[in-house]
């Protein structure tokens, strides 16, 4: 008696064998890319009506405010990143060391971001005999910056984060939300970074510390909670008022 299978059954046999290999190792590289592969980073734009601020937990620690504060450590001073203008020109935040400095994260296709640059460009004039720098960093393509800000007429400098805006992102403690804006002293030192849109209120709040922070009238720890507390009820009375 002959117990071998015919070879049309052994030929089936194996690729039923072969079938199940190849889609036990494609499940195991699935799970393998789901577990330790990095997680695609996305940006996004923050809510328009705000929620009620976070402080960080350390008062010593710069404070970082708005209604999507994240709980990263914010760095003490401006980390050093070096990022293009329009024209290709590398430019360090650095820089502009030795005047107070608003560095505005934006893009052109974020809402928040587009409402904010009027507000950015009414600051930077009005506050030019404290020699206020206001500076743009867009993560977005050239092309896009430079027709926008032609279109607009932004008169800051603006930085093209196209290649290394996440990088610059991650450097300064802040989760992927944009807008934030970032106030810093004429030292260098980071007094706050406001996460979401920026109101005019807001600006005039953080620049009258960080005026009195320069001109060694109010210590730093002392200006961070004031902001803290400041945002916080300016926030909760736009929330009261519907927007």
């Amino acid at each position: 008696m002959n117990d071998r299978l015919p070879p049309s059954r052994t030929i089936g046999l194996t690729g039923l064998v072969v079938a199940g290999v190849l889609l036990a190792s494609a499940a195991a590289g699935f799970l393998a890319h789901r577990l330790f592969a990095p997680p695609r980073t996305t940006l996004r734009a923050s809510p328009a009506l705000p929620a009620r601020p976070q402080r960080s937990p350390d008062a010593t620690d710069p404070t970082t405010v708005g209604p999507t504060a994240a709980a990263r450590v914010v760095p003490e001073q401006l980390p050093d990143i070096a990022l293009p203008d329009s024209n290709g020109v590398a430019h360090r935040l650095t820089d502009w060391k030795g005047r107070p400095l608003l560095v505005n994260f934006w893009a052109t296709w974020c809402d928040p971001c587009r409402r904010e640059i009027p507000l950015l460009k009414k600051l930077r004039h009005e506050h030019a005999p404290e020699r206020l720098q206001v500076v743009g960093v867009a993560l977005d393509s050239l092309d896009e910056v430079r027709k926008y800000a032609a279109d607009h007429g932004i008169d800051y400098p603006v930085l093209i984060g196209e290649q290394g805006g996440l990088a610059a992102v991650s450097a300064f403690g802040v989760d992927t939300v944009l807008p934030f804006s970032v106030f810093a002293d004429a030292g260098g030192t980071i007094l706050t970074v406001k996460v979401g849109e920026l109101h005019p209120d807001e600006a005039e709040l953080i620049l009258e510390r960080l005026r009195d922070v320069d001109a060694g009238k109010l210590p730093l720890a002392d200006a961070r909670r004031q902001i803290a507390a400041g945002v916080r009820r300016l926030n909760a009375a736009r929330v009261a008022g519907g927007g």
